[in-house]
């Protein structure tokens, strides 16, 4: 296979980001696919029900992935940081620790889900109707949480030195095994429900067996090696304090979420599955966004450590024009051709309406995200991965359960619960921003130099 190696620290930028991104962008489409296609089948082979079983759980599975993702953070900026300013013998210490690390934490993620998907789903006003369905599909869905968290330590690892294009190829053919697992399961095996998350969750472990497969047969400093398998305290603390808040910082968004799906089960089960189609579609739109923050925490863990600040700054305007540029080219035909979009998931017109009424109103203004995405992930390339986090939480979570409690419990529709996101996205870019102007603002500008 050809070098994967990517010099972040030399050369022009723009191609470098954009490749490093699209592959990005793509493997968190497709590991969101997983999720999606469990629910097109469902919603086509299936009744309302296990529809609304599997759309209830989309937010608590996009919880799952982005807090997963988050915690790979920390081994993605500890290593790019280590690689920045050379310090290669704390490399193979960094490595051996993230993937104990990833599956101590998988396990324990497993175990917990067992016992609170019940209370979970109860909390957010799941209908009684369909309890039962969303509680088995959540269970079952986490028993394949540690081959997700290798997966994404893995696959972070491997993006530390520019390498995304593995990941995602390792995704697409996981894609493919998911949606014929789901089909097999669901329509030969009559599984149901039940069906799609265990296909979920074969297509995880292959994931997780692909990706430790390819990095132990690295030649380079990023190999790994079994025998060598470690749990160093000093790496596991500078990969959780960057790692938690990062995960945090996407988890928040889900939260917030959970609680606002809460709002929409009170509709009733159309709603529910109206708003599970529309959810589909801005998880793709939202990781796009995400892939332009990530590779901005990239490039700037090299490039900081280096003592390259004119090249961070280089790297936040590209990352801020490649996010609204990229996410407007793929919401607006989503927005104008929105029935079509939603009938893909359902062909009942109420829900078909539903969905509508929500992807008019969060996919329209979705690149919005981006503008806070991208400052977010530079100051956590930077090592400040706390202080964004908090700024979403309280521009998000926060604000998006007052709203809840205060101006829904007056106007209780559909488009005044859904009118709560981009006021949100507002605020939030005005948190982020402030931030980034106190934190990392002065640290990025003047000549080349040292990065202390």
């Amino acid at each position: 296979m050809r070098d994967t190696k990517v010099d972040m620290l030399h050369g022009p930028l723009a191609g470098k980001l954009f490749w490093f991104a699209l592959p990005i962008a793509a493997s968190s489409m497709l590991q969101q696919l997983f999720n999606a296609a469990d629910t097109a089948v469902v919603g086509k082979f299936e009744d309302a029900a296990a529809l609304a079983a599997v759309g209830t759980n989309g937010e608590i599975v996009a919880f799952i992935v982005s807090l997963s993702a988050g915690l790979a953070v920390g081994t993605n900026v500890l290593l790019g940081m280590c690689i920045g300013k050379g310090e290669k013998k704390d490399i193979q210490g960094v490595i051996q620790t993230a993937m104990v690390l990833a599956l101590a934490v998988g396990l324990v993620g497993l175990l917990l889900g067992q016992v609170v998907a019940r209370p979970i789903l109860v909390l957010i006003h799941t209908p009684e109707e369909i309890l039962d369905l969303a509680v088995q599909y959540l269970r079952i869905y986490c028993l394949g949480y540690p081959a997700l968290l290798v997966y994404d330590f893995g696959s972070a690892i491997l993006r530390s030195k520019g390498d995304s294009r593995r990941p995602f190829l390792i995704l697409t053919f996981s894609g493919f095994i998911n949606v014929g697992l789901n089909l097999f399961f669901v329509i030969v095996c009559g599984l149901g429900v039940a069906g799609v998350a265990i296909a979920t969750d074969l297509s995880t472990l292959f994931s997780a067996g692909m990706v430790v497969w390819w990095l132990i047969r690295e030649t380079d400093e990023i190999r790994l090696s079994v025998e060598s398998l470690c749990f160093s305290g000093k790496f596991v603390g500078k990969i959780v304090s960057i790692g938690l808040p990062a995960g945090l910082q996407g988890a928040v968004f889900c939260l917030a979420n959970i609680f606002i799906q809460s709002a929409v089960n009170s509709f009733g089960s159309i709603a529910v599955a109206g708003s599970a189609i529309s959810m589909n579609y801005e998880y793709f739109s939202y990781y796009i966004l995400s892939a332009c923050g990530q590779a901005a925490t990239t490039f700037v863990s090299q490039n900081y450590a280096a003592g390259n600040r004119q090249r961070c700054r280089r790297i936040l305007v590209l990352c801020l024009v490649g996010s609204v540029l990229f996410d407007s080219i793929v919401n607006t035909p989503l927005v104008i051709w929105r029935q079509a979009f939603s009938g893909i998931f359902s062909s009942e017109a109420a829900v078909i309406e539903a969905a509508c009424q929500r992807m008019l109103i969060v996919l329209a203004l979705g690149p919005v995200c981006g503008l806070y995405e991208v400052p977010a992930g530079v100051m956590r390339g930077m090592g400040y991965s706390l202080r964004p986090a908090l700024m979403t939480m309280l521009g998000i979570c926060l604000f998006r359960i007052v709203w809840v409690e205060t101006v829904f419990r007056q106007v209780r529709t559909l488009p005044c619960l859904f009118i709560v996101f981009p006021i949100t996205w507002a605020i939030t870019l005005v948190l982020i921003w402030g931030t980034f102007r106190l934190v990392a603002w002065d640290k990025l500008k003047g000549n080349e130099g040292s990065a202390a």
